[in-house]
């Protein structure tokens, strides 16, 4: 069963950092058996909630193998340089088996 990351970036404090971050990411995901459905294209609020931000979405085959990447040393490299270049929330969430 299929599994995704939701990344809402609240607010990005050094974009070079930023940029940074999502290189490494990008290849630690691509290696984890990761891809990008989603990242950061236009997004707009259709009923609730204040308005969105940065949106990405990441789809791992397993929860256990999106587990194992957010674990795993090379994105631990990619986790140091986040701590100061962004705010984020970070959702991980089950998918459905296709019928």
């Amino acid at each position: 069963m299929p599994a995704y990351v939701i990344s809402e970036v609240d607010d990005v404090r050094d974009p070079a950092g930023f940029e940074a971050y999502r290189t490494i990411a990008a290849k630690t995901i691509a290696q984890y058996g990761g891809r990008y459905l989603v990242r950061g294209g236009a997004a707009s609020v259709i009923e609730g909630g204040p308005p969105p931000k940065t949106i990405i979405v990441v789809e791992f085959p397993t929860m256990e193998r999106l587990r194992e990447w957010y674990a795993s040393p090379e994105y631990a490299e990619a986790l140091n340089v986040r701590r100061t270049a962004l705010d984020r929330r970070l959702i991980f969430v089950e998918g459905i088996t296709p019928v």
